[in-house]
């Protein structure tokens, strides 16, 4: 049987590096596989909750990463990016790679279909969801004194129909074109940004899809390689972007998904 990847990896590549992660709430986040990967290949890693109930689930992940920083951030909240990354520069006074891995929608708007999706249901999708991950970048990219790397979690559903996603597919599509048009400001100061699509995962955001149960079922079964991804096939693709060896790479949506994307 195949070995974990994670017991595979010897190489420090990351050591030194500054990662900011956004977006956990337990050990089955996409952020904290993003997180626990930085880590294993040598980065230190800041990471965020957002709110006093999600930091008993992520202060316990925060000691195991040794992360430095672990502080409160919800970006609806005024003041609250400003700062964190306030910490940041006062911690380390630069950072390398940013991972936003943020998104909600009203449940109601959510699980109501598009047509039913109220204007403020949306604005705050798009708030959350999308134009947090542009003050991000704004902030954080005065921190990547040179160079570095930010990733935004997006999903299939931005270019392709699914149901049941309904509000989020517009607004992940947002997101992906927002992570492009950001790959172009900041490419000359040495930022590459990467949408990354992961397939569907039995993470906390997920929950609140209907018959989100059926999606990951059938993506399992459309997979060319047979199986659905996880957390950690999500976190050393993105370990591998920041690092010289993805050097010329930047504002593609990259695909973890095991293929399923390329079926007809």
């Amino acid at each position: 049987m195949t070995e974990p990847i994670s017991s595979q990896v010897a190489s420090q590549v990351l050591k030194g590096r500054k990662a900011l992660v956004c977006g956990i709430a337990n050990e089955y986040s996409i952020a904290y596989g993003c997180a626990k990967a930085f880590r294993e290949l040598g980065a230190d890693v800041a990471i965020t909750y957002a709110t006093e109930k999600a930091k008993a689930y992520v202060e316990p992940l925060a000691r195991q990463l040794e992360a430095p920083l672990l502080m409160p951030l919800d970006v609806s909240r005024p003041g609250d990016l400003e700062a964190v990354f306030e910490g940041i520069e006062k911690t380390w006074g630069t950072l390398d790679m940013l991972v936003h891995s943020i998104a909600w929608a009203p449940l109601e708007d959510l699980q109501g279909g598009l047509l039913n999706c109220s204007a403020d249901g949306f604005a705050k999708a798009i708030d959350v969801s999308c134009h947090s991950f542009i003050r991000m970048a704004r902030l954080a990219a005065p921190l990547m004194k040179d160079g570095g790397t930010m990733f935004t979690m997006s999903y299939y559903g931005a270019n392709k129909v699914v149901p049941n996603y309904n509000v989020m597919g517009p607004v992940k599509a947002a997101l992906e074109a927002s992570a492009r048009y950001l790959a172009y400001e900041l490419g000359p100061r040495g930022i590459r940004v990467h949408p990354i699509s992961p397939g569907p995962l039995k993470t906390r955001a997920a929950s609140g899809l209907k018959d989100f149960d059926l999606l990951l079922s059938a993506a399992a079964e459309r997979a060319p390689l047979g199986e659905l991804v996880d957390i950690m096939d999500v976190g050393f693709t993105c370990a591998y972007l920041a690092t010289p060896y993805a050097r010329r790479l930047s504002g593609e949506t990259v695909y973890v998904d095991g293929g399923v994307h390329i079926m007809a």
